[in-house]
């Protein structure tokens, strides 16, 4: 595609770095990218791949906006309470940028939706807060050879990496947290969040997101990057690939 003169305005700042330029931008617009959770991370999640103009994005989200969610869930207004999720996050990126197609999927993908939706994007963002969805999500992407940008975010602290099977070298989410471990699972409801912290993740799951579809820099792959909200601190721990990993080791490669 060609970028028309109001593209070429919009997206200019980001035009006018070497890095990404007019072809990144390009590639951005041609993108389509499926944003699994339309809560706190989904939200700046939404917001900013949206207003840099990436052209199809999908919002998964069975739920519905709670009075609870508006204090750091920043895509929802307190008109929405008792609306879905995705139908409202979808209306708030509209009005950002009428340009690009939002469609919200209003369920919580599993099985064949899941898998269909993953395969037709090309690239998976999973903002969601539970561990069966982020194995679920991973296994699709895996399967179907797409990139997935993770985040999480509890209490002060916050986690990011980026898995992509399409490289040899790239671990996968069961890699790093076998759902064989039955970890102790925290969620928001009980334990609390920092309202700012799901922005800084969300924030930079975007920019991961951007930097792939864009083919610019060096994306988090191998790395888990930990960010102490409390402390302004964050961590780099490398993660390598199982090669006995029953969803992205060679013996299930082979299989599949």
């Amino acid at each position: 595609m060609e970028l028309n003169d109001a593209q070429l305005l919009r997206y200019s700042r980001h035009i006018l770095l070497p890095d990404v330029g007019i072809a990144g931008q390009t590639r951005i617009a041609e993108a389509s990218v499926l944003v699994v959770g339309a809560g706190g991370l989904g939200c700046p999640v939404a917001l900013y791949l949206g207003a840099a103009g990436v052209g199809r994005l999908h919002l998964a989200d069975g739920d519905t906006v709670d009075l609870t969610n508006l204090q750091r869930q920043i895509g929802h207004a307190t008109a929405a309470i008792g609306e879905n999720k995705a139908d409202s996050l979808a209306r708030t990126v509209r009005a950002i940028n009428p340009e690009i197609t939002v469609q919200p999927l209003r369920e919580a993908l599993a099985g064949a939706a899941l898998r269909e939706a993953v395969a037709a994007a090309d690239l998976v963002v999973d903002a969601s807060d539970n561990f069966a969805t982020r194995h679920a999500v991973n296994r699709a992407c895996v399967a179907a050879g797409k990139p997935l940008v993770s985040g999480a975010a509890i209490g002060f602290s916050g986690q990011l990496a980026v898995f992509d099977s399409r490289r040899a070298d790239s671990p996968c989410y069961h890699c790093l947290f076998p759902d064989e471990a039955h970890e102790a699972e925290a969620r928001c409801a009980e334990n609390g969040v920092f309202a700012p912290l799901v922005g800084v993740v969300g924030a930079m799951q975007a920019a991961e997101a951007l930097k792939c579809l864009a083919a610019v820099g060096e994306a988090l792959v191998g790395r888990l990057l930990l960010w102490d909200g409390l402390r302004s601190e964050a961590r780099m721990l490398k993660v390598a690939r199982d090669p006995g990993c029953p969803v992205c080791g060679s013996a299930a490669r082979q299989a599949g």
